[in-house]
C-alpha cells in the first residue's frame, strides 16, 4: 500500500476524524475512515504517533491470587462490559503517573508496585490510532466509587476461578479477555 494523504473531516471533544487516502498493490484508491485522539494529523508519521495516549492498569492483590476488573459502563457499546482500569495520560504527566492517578480515581485503590511494562498496544487498530501503555503491579487498599461523574464503574477483585466463570457469559473488552483467559489458567 502507498500512503497518498490523510484529511481531517471533523474534531469532537476527544476524539478527530480523518480520512486517509491510500493506492493498493492492485493500484486502486482508497479512503480508510478513522479516529484519533491528535487533532491535527497531516503526515504519515504523524498519523504513527510517537507518545502513548493512555495507560492500561492491570494488578492483583498484595498476595497476587485476585485480579482486578472494572464493570463498568461503556457508552459505545451501551451497556456493562469488563474491562481493566484504564485511562489518558495527562499532558506533563508519565504513564506510571498516569496509572497511580487513574487506578486511584476509578477504584480507590493505590498502585504500590509495578512489576512490568509492556510497550504500546493499539487500543483498536481497526479504525483508530490511539495507542496505550500496559503497567502490570500490585494494589492495595479499599475500594471507593469511581471519582468521575462521567464513569459508572463497579470495581471487584477476582480469583482465576471466578474469571473463568465470568468470562462464559459476560462482555469484555478484547484485550481484557484475551489476558484474563490466559491469567485464569495459569497454575
Amino acid at each position: 500500500m502507498k500512503y497518498i494523504g490523510i484529511e481531517k473531516k471533523s474534531e469532537g471533544n476527544f476524539i478527530t476524524r480523518y480520512d486517509v487516502t491510500y493506492r493498493t498493490v492492485d493500484d486502486k484508491e482508497k479512503v480508510y475512515e478513522m479516529i484519533s485522539r491528535n487533532k491535527e494529523i497531516s503526515t504519515l508519521e504523524e498519523l504513527n504517533g510517537t507518545e502513548a495516549d493512555a495507560v492500561v492498569i492491570i494488578v492483583t492483590n498484595e498476595t497476587g491470587d485476585k485480579c482486578l476488573l472494572n464493570h463498568e459502563f461503556r457508552m459505545a457499546a451501551g451497556d456493562f462490559v469488563y474491562n481493566f482500569p484504564a485511562g489518558l495520560i495527562d499532558e506533563g504527566e508519565t504513564y506510571e503517573q498516569a496509572a497511580v492517578r487513574e487506578l486511584k480515581e476509578e477504584t480507590g485503590l493505590e498502585l504500590y508496585e509495578i512489576t512490568q511494562v509492556l510497550g504500546t498496544s493499539y487500543s483498536a487498530v481497526g479504525f483508530s490510532n490511539e495507542t496505550n501503555i500496559t503497567v502490570i503491579g500490585k494494589a492495595r487498599g479499599e475500594f471507593c466509587e469511581s471519582t468521575s461523574t462521567v464513569e459508572e464503574i463497579d470495581a471487584c477483585w477476582y480469583t482465576k476461578e471466578e474469571m473463568r466463570e465470568l468470562l462464559k457469559n459476560n462482555k469484555f473488552a478484547a484485550r481484557t479477555q484475551a489476558y484474563c483467559y490466559m491469567w485464569s489458567r495459569e497454575e
